[in-house]
């Protein structure tokens, strides 16, 4: 059972992350440190998946780090809209936490969506683990880092749209 805000969302799937041995168990210790604090939920990307069974580090996970097949986007959306943070190196999960207002840290070294960072509630990082976990761990402590929704992310772009084309019609 998981309460609401009190545990942690992870997604992993660059290979600059889970390519080699070395990165993958940087990783799992990450996730077990993590689960010392709160409740790690993992679900597996499929090529973290299977270099995680490749490495033989399947076994490695603490109990309060709990890993999951892949989840389906809807129920993903609502494990991100209610955890306490989410840490990725996805790029659309940051622009989703940024809209939802859910603390978002960033585990690459660039981003394809600055203004999640510039305007809204994610931080990059970079891919030092323990930096990671420096930065993870502020957050649960309640050092959150102010955001807001970035202009025009209010749901009505298809309106805008269908008025410019509109006026090019005419």
């Amino acid at each position: 059972m998981l309460d609401r805000k009190k545990y942690v969302l992870v997604t992993f799937h660059r290979p600059r992350n889970v390519d080699t041995k070395e990165n993958i168990n940087n990783l799992i210790n990450f996730l077990n440190n993590l689960g010392t604090l709160r409740k790690v939920v993992f679900p597996v990307h499929p090529r973290t998946a299977k270099n995680i069974r490749e490495f033989g580090l399947a076994g490695k996970f603490s109990g309060n780090v709990v890993t999951t097949e892949p989840i389906g986007y809807m129920d993903f959306l609502a494990l991100s809209k209610n955890a306490e943070l989410v840490i990725t190196d996805s790029g659309g999960i940051q622009e989703e936490t940024t809209f939802m207002g859910v603390q978002c840290l960033t585990v690459r070294n660039n981003t394809e969506r600055p203004v999640t960072v510039s305007v809204g509630t994610n931080q990059l990082i970079g891919t030092n683990l323990l930096e990671v976990e420096k930065a993870a761990k502020l957050v649960l402590e309640g050092k959150v880092k102010k955001g807001s929704v970035p202009e025009l992310w209010d749901g009505h772009t298809s309106d805008r749209i269908a008025e410019i084309l509109i006026k090019k019609l005419s």
